[in-house]
């Protein structure tokens, strides 16, 4: 099948039942999809405590249990987990051959920035005091997670500390003011999101006193200067297309080493569903070859 009919199964999938009202149910469903397709019999997975945040290692096969990619999911901050993404960052890590450390960072409304920044920094510094070097870690995850993976890069980068090898954002959500053309541009074909929606997990996860365009929550409008070798995926039918486009602009005005590579038909997140779409597969390769560049 050609790109464009493999992914009318994942359509029908996230079409399937009504589109979820109330923060329950919306966790509840994106368990339910994300995990539509079970994780590899070969997978051994162990659940773990990282300084107080609950969190799963993962590992194929052959990996290596030295390195590290630091998995933050997304969902919007308001929905999304370990079971959520656990073929997704299984995945991941199968591709570039090492563990993954999946996050199970707090949740707004319950708990509004910046707690799943404090988690994502709990979790980097339980790391450390396990042994890992900063530069055998690589740090990624989807959407809202690539968001947290710049935002816990910018923290350890202000502080002076070491930093991560590299940065692997996956259909990132980088500008919380919701400026970008493809917003409305692609709105009849995304699937996914929709701007009520995302104003309404934005206006869950930023404190009323932190401004929409603040880099803190909106990395987009960030200083990148010294920004890791990051790699951004994207799918061409997202509404958040100009999120990962404007980002790799910005980053590359600031002579960072980033790389944009724009699916072409896929969704938001696509990468969650590898068992059924081979563009799909083909982006974990991708993550897998650059982060195996970037580690060594």
């Amino acid at each position: 099948m050609s790109a464009s009919a493999d992914i009318q199964i994942v359509r029908r999938l996230l079409g399937s039942k009504p589109r979820p009202v109330g923060w329950a149910e919306r966790r509840a469903r994106i368990v339910e999809v994300g995990g539509a397709w079970p994780v590899a019999d070969d997978i051994a997975v162990e659940a773990v405590d990282t300084g107080g945040v609950p969190a799963e290692w993962s590992r194929a096969p052959g990996a290596d249990t030295s390195q590290v990619l630091l998995f933050l999911h997304g969902g919007g901050y308001c929905s999304g987990s370990i079971a959520s993404h656990r073929t997704m960052a299984t995945e991941a890590g199968r591709a570039a051959g090492i563990r993954t450390l999946a996050l199970e960072y707090r949740l707004a409304p319950e708990h509004p920035y910046p707690a799943a920044l404090e988690d994502a920094r709990a979790a980097w510094d339980w790391l450390e005091s396990q042994g890992f070097a900063a530069d055998q870690v690589v740090v990624g995850g989807d959407s809202a997670g690539g968001n947290l993976s710049l935002e816990l890069w910018r923290e350890l980068h202000r502080a002076g500390r070491p930093e991560p090898a590299a940065l692997w954002l996956a259909s990132p959500w980088t500008d919380l003011t919701l400026s970008g053309a493809s917003m409305d541009d692609n709105d009849a074909i995304d699937p996914l999101l929709h701007r009520a929606y995302l104003e309404e997990l934005a206006a869950a996860y930023v404190p009323a006193d932190i401004a929409r365009d603040d880099p803190r929550v909106s990395p987009l409008f960030a200083d990148l200067t010294g920004l890791p070798p990051t790699l951004v995926q994207v799918g061409s039918d997202e509404t958040l297309l100009d999120d990962s486009v404007r980002f790799v602009r910005a980053a590359a005005v600031a002579e960072a080493d980033v790389r944009l590579h724009v699916y072409p038909h896929m969704i938001h997140a696509f990468p969650l569903w590898s068992a059924v779409l081979p563009s799909a597969r083909a982006a974990l390769a991708e993550f897998g070859e650059f982060a195996r560049e970037r580690l060594g």
